[in-house]
């Protein structure tokens, strides 16, 4: 056994199922397995196979490539569940040397925390000769999710059945350093791992005791679709509690926690429509003495609650009570004065033009509003339009319960970076830091408080003690910098090694912004986005995956970014990866127009200048390489739109 020239680890993926043996075309899990280990570029895979549930044909398949080819990995796929024709742990559990409990348990134990039916699958796994065979479940889902599962530990154990056939006492020597056995009476077993003796560590990054000529050639993290990206994102971007806020200014942008009613009937007395003359419906046109005065200010009704004589009307102004025994309001503008007081300020009679019914141009207790009617509802966001507050603040609601929104801090790295404020003039090798300005302004944009961190240099000591005290301050981190292979690039191992967080995606495949890294630390699922150092690679992957999440921990229903159909007015190039192209997006007609912003290299900063889209632009294929100017294309919003083309 061992692995092939160009170092990766030799596999074999054995697809178990009577109907993709009769149709290769029915098998997704065996491709979905290629495409999954190939993408982390540790994997060869140098064999595969279609076989019906026959056991025979199971063991014959993998004696072979165990015993003959001796591949490093065999992956069995389909088979393992209760069906009279899932056997495939029947035939794999005679061939094996030895069992792997360890692995079969982390199969389960992380199926499991998914849907408890997976317990109704029975995995196994263990040696043969100096091969591991692993199996799975048959849906791609269930493949997916068991690989993932096991990814990290795959190529330590790997390593270690190709040192045993290699050199028996190499094994030794570096299983007594990565690990300390110890050998109970009862015979138990303990194993101690021990990060400071030998650079284990957990993750996928190269331990930061290893010297620059060691570092990793090819990144060691899988490469992963933009959408399961933004799935991850959205798993552990947790809501937050709730928190009590006074119905102000202060209140825009939350979402309510709890549904929220009336506890005032609006209006809550009776009141005028219109500026005019409150009257009885039973009274005739004629002419009438103006009796008193009812404004929408008086705040003191007492003398409108006096018995009225037949012949007096009152003047009343919008808003303003109606008296008790009125009925009806007449418009000033159907009323004739007859006669005025001395100086000529007030009004002493007045002919009523029309004839008016009961409840004309009065609003009656709780007509707009009765007391109990709900008023909001629970995930209901306050928006900036203010139409939540105003209601609110009608119906007597002076606090109501909302989701806490997230605290974010942004932090930028680089020995090369400095404050483009405090930094008069820039010397050789030096870069302004724009990726911070442009960050917390756009978090701030979005309603959300927002933490300036300042610029660390690329230095392990200082990276790790600037990240805990982050930690320490805000609920969701963001890093610029450091996360792709370049020698001080420490973000990733200091985050997975010093830190205690686990990394969940390393890389996208997307551009700009591949390197993109997302982590939540163990110890209290805090979430860290460490993003590119290109400034354009930086704001596009924000606004993918850092706003979602943040609007999801905020409580939002609708977190995700929303995206509309636009026509591009310029011919595109498509590039190998499926790529998010900045343009400025306005209305012309009933159509949404975008205008690209230039060039598209990450660095160029131009390429923001008042961009409010991202195209969502497919990946390069031998029958699509270009769109064409015309073309209707998917475009994200991340800002808002022009009202003409600009």
């Amino acid at each position: 056994m061992s692995t092939d020239a160009s170092g990766l680890f030799t596999v074999g993926i054995l697809t178990v199922s009577d109907t993709s043996s009769l149709n290769a075309t029915k098998d997704k899990s065996g491709p979905l397995l290629v495409e999954l280990l190939t993408e982390t570029q540790q994997y060869n895979v140098q064999q595969k196979a279609i076989v019906p549930d026959e056991i025979t044909l199971i063991q014959k398949t993998v004696e072979h490539w165990c015993d003959n080819i001796g591949l490093n990995l065999v992956l069995i796929t389909g088979g393992t569940g209760f069906a009279p024709r899932d056997q495939t742990p029947e035939a794999v559990i005679p061939l094996l040397d030895r069992l792997t409990p360890g692995i079969t348990h982390v199969l389960l134990a992380s199926s499991t925390a998914i849907t408890p039916f997976a317990a109704l699958s029975r995995p196994v796994t263990g040696i043969r000769k100096n091969s591991l065979v692993v199996t799975f479940p048959g849906s791609p889902k269930a493949c997916k999710e068991n690989l993932s599962a096991i990814l990290n530990i795959l190529p330590h154990g790997l390593d270690l059945l190709k040192d045993q056939q290699q050199n028996t006492s190499l094994h030794k020597h570096h299983h007594g350093h990565g690990h300390k056995h110890h050998h109970h009476h009862k015979g138990h077993h303990s194993c101690v791992h021990r990060s400071d003796t030998h650079g284990h560590h957990e993750g996928r990054s190269i331990s930061l005791d290893a010297p620059v000529s060691q570092r990793a050639r090819t990144s060691p993290y899988p490469i992963i679709p933009v959408d399961e990206a933004e799935s991850l994102v959205a798993k552990y971007a947790h809501i937050t509690e709730t928190v009590s806020v006074p119905v102000s200014q202060e209140l825009l942008g939350h979402v309510l926690a709890e549904d929220v009613k009336a506890v005032e009937a609006v209006p809550g007395y009776r009141a005028s429509i219109v500026d005019g003359y409150a009257v009885r419906a039973s009274q005739s046109p004629g002419v009438y003495i103006v009796g008193s005065v009812s404004l929408a200010s008086d705040n003191d009704p007492s003398s409108l609650t006096a018995q009225i004589p037949a012949d007096h009307i009152v003047r009343i102004a919008t808003g303003g009570m109606v008296p008790a025994g009125m009925d009806a309001v007449v418009m000033v503008e159907d009323t004739r004065l007859i006669e005025a007081s001395e100086d000529g300020k007030e009004e002493k009679r007045v002919e009523i033009l029309v004839k008016t019914s009961s409840g004309e141009n009065i609003r009656e207790i709780g007509s707009d509003c009765e007391i109990g009617t709900e008023v909001g509802y629970k995930g209901q966001t306050i928006s900036t339009v203010g139409g939540e507050l105003g209601v609110l603040a009608s119906v007597g609601i002076r606090n109501v319960n909302v989701y806490r929104k997230p605290r974010v801090g942004v932090l930028s790295t680089g020995n090369e970076v400095v404050d483009h404020v405090s930094t008069a003039e820039l010397k050789q090798g030096e870069i302004r830091d724009t990726n911070r300005i442009t960050l917390l302004g756009a978090i701030k944009t979005a309603g959300f408080e927002a933490v300036d961190l300042g610029i660390i240099k690329d230095k392990v000591q200082d990276i790790e003690s600037r990240l805990q005290e982050a930690l320490d301050q805000v609920d969701v981190l963001i890093t610029t910098g450091g996360v792709s292979m370049g020698e001080a690039d420490f973000m990733k191992p200091v985050l997975e090694q010093k830190i205690g967080a686990k990394v969940h995606f390393g890389r996208v495949k997307m551009k700009p912004g591949k390197p993109t890294t997302f982590a939540t630390r163990e110890a209290d699922n805090k979430l860290i986005f460490a993003l590119p150092g290109n400034p354009a690679s930086a704001t596009v992957t924000f606004y993918l995956f850092v706003l979602p999440g943040l609007r999801k921990m905020a409580g939002y229903p609708q977190y995700a970014n929303p995206v509309i159909p636009v026509e591009i007015t310029n011919d595109v190039s498509l590039d190998p990866r499926p790529e998010y192209h900045r343009v400025r997006i306005s209305v012309s007609g009933s159509k949404f127009i975008a205008d690209s912003t230039g060039g598209q290299r990450s660095s160029r900063m131009l390429s923001l200048r008042q961009a409010n889209g991202l195209l969502k632009l497919p990946a390069w294929t031998e029958e699509k390489q270009k769109l064409l100017k015309g073309d209707t294309v998917p475009c994200v919003l991340i800002g808002q739109l022009n009202p003409t083309n600009v």
